[in-house]
């Protein structure tokens, strides 16, 4: 796996959810506060503005995508003096949420898509980034975003068979291509800095796709710094100053974030888990395992999934 694959893999717990949602004017809905949360909306069809929790209104068009990663709260209406009416729906849209809101005017249609997120497992490049990202349509630019959004509200309007496992694909697909956008963007529009920088530094970014996809192999400073083309001093250097931790305790928190989702999501043992992400004895994987998540890896096994059942039941 490479950085960006796994930082959607990390990112999200439990079912994505995404609706499409046909506003009609005159309407101003309110989008609250939801920590531990990421979410996007997309205008298919219309135009309409969004009221971002600071600074000003930001009037949206046909293919424009914004992407608010850290759970903020936020608004949009048909114009931004418009009284925003708190949500009326539950929590849990599904996968294929369809609505209609609003008076008897011109209409603006929307798709919302959402993820439930750990904040203790969140990856730093989402950390890094701002509150809002707003990706405008500009002709020729990101056409895989555009066929994304396009395909993904097309499976939403009308479900078909294996439209569960397609939907949840679609919206991992468009969360990529929205993070590669953002970081193209960022790159031209001003310096790039942390793992913006990190990932168009062609040394580090070398380093991070090798950390990713070896992560059991016995990396030293010296070894990374070898693959990414760098003395040992100088690429420490360079890692930890784009990165914002040093290689080998970045190396270390991939591993073990690596390991949690493991005893989550898998029913390996203990000890094959602590092999398959690097660590030659149990002993020392629980150890380490212990200082990071406050909890022994069964146990915390025992309480994700004691939790998970929680929610389901």
């Amino acid at each position: 796996m490479d950085v960006l694959s796994d930082v959607v893999a990390l990112m999200r717990t439990g079912r994505p959810t995404s609706a499409r949602i046909s506003w009609r004017a005159p309407w101003g809905q309110e989008f609250p506060s939801a920590p531990g949360s990421a979410g996007f909306q997309v205008v298919l069809r219309g135009s309409c503005w969004l009221i971002p929790p600071t600074g000003e209104p930001v009037p949206l068009s046909v293919g424009d995508v914004v992407f608010l990663p850290h759970g903020d709260g936020y608004g949009l209406a048909d114009d931004p003096g418009r009284a925003l009416t708190a949500p009326s729906c539950g929590e849990d849209a599904g996968l294929f949420a369809s609505a209609g809101f609003g008076g008897a005017g011109a209409e603006t249609v929307t798709l919302s898509c959402g993820y439930q997120l750990d904040p203790g497992r969140t990856h730093p490049i989402l950390a890094g980034l701002p509150d809002v990202i707003h990706l405008p349509t500009t002709l020729g630019r990101h056409p895989e975003l555009r066929a994304a959004v396009e395909l993904l509200a097309g499976e939403i309007d009308n479900p078909r068979l294996g439209a569960d496992t397609v939907v949840t694909s679609l919206l991992d697909m468009l969360q990529l291509y929205i993070l590669r956008a953002w970081f193209d963007l960022a790159g031209e529009v001003c310096e790039r800095s942390g793992w913006a920088a990190a990932l168009a530094d062609p040394a580090i970014s070398r380093a991070l796709d090798a950390i990713h996809r070896a992560p059991a192999d016995r990396w030293t400073v010296e070894s990374l710094g070898s693959h990414a083309g760098l003395s040992r001093a100088g690429f420490a250097r360079r890692f930890t100053g784009l990165v914002g931790r040093p290689p080998l305790a970045y190396l270390t928190w991939w591993r073990l974030a690596l390991a949690a989702r493991l005893l989550r999501e898998s029913d390996a043992s203990v000890a094959e888990v602590a092999t398959r992400v690097g660590y030659g004895s149990e002993f020392a994987f629980g150890n380490a395992f212990k200082r990071e998540y406050g909890l022994a890896p069964g146990r915390y096994r025992r309480h994700v999934c004691g939790e998970s059942a929680a929610r389901s039941a």
